[in-house]
């Protein structure tokens, strides 16, 4: 009867203790924040590489979302870059870069760990590219007729959904 006791204590405190680890796991993955200029400013690159052609980015028209904080953080920067020195079929692909240091899914489809080249299209679709320029990815993109002021790139977090867009199109961005 007394190891039955012990049994069902030691259980309990155990349930307690996942549960509260689940709490604090949930808690670091579930809260998105865009990063500000100042933060954004240090993990921005300068200039990204495709296909091996190299252009500057365009800083202005950069984001990021970062999930928890310290050591646990996960990141997801995007950006545009001048396309002006890429050949023409290069600069009918990319707008920019999209940047993940842990695996995502972008629109509901997984993407790992790594630095890519994106473009969104006309016909409504995120199109994701390993450097090489193979694409890897497509995602249907969301039109947002009520963002009041459309910009290049933007990341916002909308009813905790992280929102990744350019102009008007949006795809939805998680960790996994």
């Amino acid at each position: 009867m007394l190891r039955l006791k012990a049994l069902i204590r030691w259980t309990m405190v155990m349930s307690f203790v996942a549960s509260a680890a689940f709490v604090a796991l949930s808690s670091v993955f579930a809260t998105p924040a865009v990063l500000e200029s100042a933060a954004l400013a240090h993990v921005v690159p300068t200039s990204f590489c495709c296909e091996g052609q190299r252009a500057p980015t365009q800083t202005s028209n950069t984001a990021a979302v970062q999930w928890g904080a310290g050591k646990d953080a996960r990141l997801v920067i995007v950006g545009m870059v001048d396309t002006s020195g890429y050949s023409s079929d290069v600069r009918a692909k990319y707008q920019g870069f999209f940047i993940a240091d842990s695996p995502v899914s972008v629109g509901g489809k997984e993407l790992g760990t790594g630095a890519y080249g994106f473009g969104f299209t006309e016909d409504g679709h995120l199109n994701i590219f390993d450097i090489g320029g193979r694409q890897i990815l497509s995602a249907p993109a969301t039109k947002d007729t009520k963002i009041q002021r459309p910009r290049p790139i933007l990341i916002r977090v909308d009813s905790g959904e992280v929102r990744f867009y350019s102009g008007r199109d949006y795809a939805v961005i998680n960790t996994r």
